[in-house]
């Protein structure tokens, strides 16, 4: 029996990571690539190629037969701290399209007919997500249009570009909009992680009894999703007849400051928050799955709680090994 191909396009970040490691689980060749090899891992991926998605020569090389899945999660992406600055707006727009408009075209010339795009929950509408305790993130409310980072609308355009391609071309291209996935071997410093990383990071950095900064008050509220239960909920709808788009996050909804006195505890600390300017994105949000589990059958169940402790302990030992 011939084996299953996959292209994991950004396989050298976390997602990407993680994805090649359970198509390989599943029996798949699998090729990765990116602009780098990943971070904190070995490389899993048959064939790894090291090239930038934007230049359609490489993109001609990577996507140089008919592969059974194609995951498309290379971006131009990072942290509140990279998106809503606005000093990135340019490069992640350019960067961005560039890409999904190259691999969109070349998947559909390679006969590739499916092709998994991972949208973001930054393309919801900025006027359903100011009440921090009731946001509006169900799929159907995704217009009007008015998401509130540049990060956002090239994600809303790339999305309406694979329906395109589906609508015009036959493909059967799978769009998700993920809600904040965190876990290890993820980006934990630098200025593009995410909150849990971030917030991970200086809880196993400051002592007990010590202070930790916040950007805003604390009280803009999140979801928070497990990587393996992002990259579970990827391949079912992949290999679904359902083409979305479709929220893939939890439901279970914190504060940025509940988030804190939950890394905390996990560590053993009591410690201070110090709430500073900075950048917050809006101030509400919440994965809505009612669509997925209809569609699917499923819906992610892992308490926020027990993916934080193993993304801690992975980030503590970070933290402890570069202080050595």
């Amino acid at each position: 029996m011939t084996r299953k191909t996959a292209l994991v396009c950004g396989a050298g970040g976390f997602i990407g990571g993680h994805l090649v490691h359970r198509l390989k689980r599943e029996g798949f060749w699998v090729r990765g690539v990116d602009l780098k090899f990943p971070e904190f891992r070995d490389v899993e991926a048959d064939d790894f190629v090291i090239g930038d998605l934007r230049r359609q020569d490489v993109c001609e090389r990577v996507i140089d037969r008919r592969f059974d899945e194609v995951y498309q999660l290379a971006a131009d992406m990072g942290g509140a701290g990279y998106i809503f600055t606005g000093e990135h707006d340019a490069d992640i727009m350019h960067n961005s399209a560039t890409i999904n408009l190259n691999i969109a075209d070349l998947c559909h010339k390679r006969t590739v007919r499916r092709v998994f795009y991972s949208s973001s929950a930054c393309m919801y509408p900025a006027y359903n997500q100011e009440d921090p305790d009731n946001p509006k993130c169900a799929e159907d409310s995704a217009y009007p249009a008015a998401p509130d980072s540049e990060y956002g609308w090239e994600k809303l355009f790339s999305e309406r570009l694979f329906l395109a391609y589906n609508r015009n071309h036959g493909m059967s291209n799978r769009i998700a909009r993920y809600h904040n996935i965190f876990g290890p071997q993820g980006t934990w410093q630098g200025g593009k992680e995410k909150a849990p990383a971030a917030i991970c990071r200086k809880v196993a950095s400051t002592p007990n009894n010590g202070e930790i900064e916040i950007w805003g008050d604390g009280l803009q509220t999140r979801s928070f999703l497990y990587i393996d239960e992002c990259i579970e909920g990827t391949l079912r709808l992949t290999r679904s007849g359902f083409e979305g788009p479709v929220n893939i996050g939890s439901d279970e909804m914190v504060t940025i400051n509940q988030l804190v006195d939950i890394v905390s505890d996990i560590a053993g600390k009591t410690l201070h928050k110090k709430h500073i300017d900075g950048p917050t994105g809006v101030r509400g949000r919440n994965s809505d799955n009612n669509l997925i589990e209809e569609r699917l059958g499923w819906r992610p169940s892992q308490p926020l709680r027990s993916g934080l402790e193993e993304t801690y302990a992975w980030i503590e030992r970070n933290v402890r090994r570069n202080a050595d």
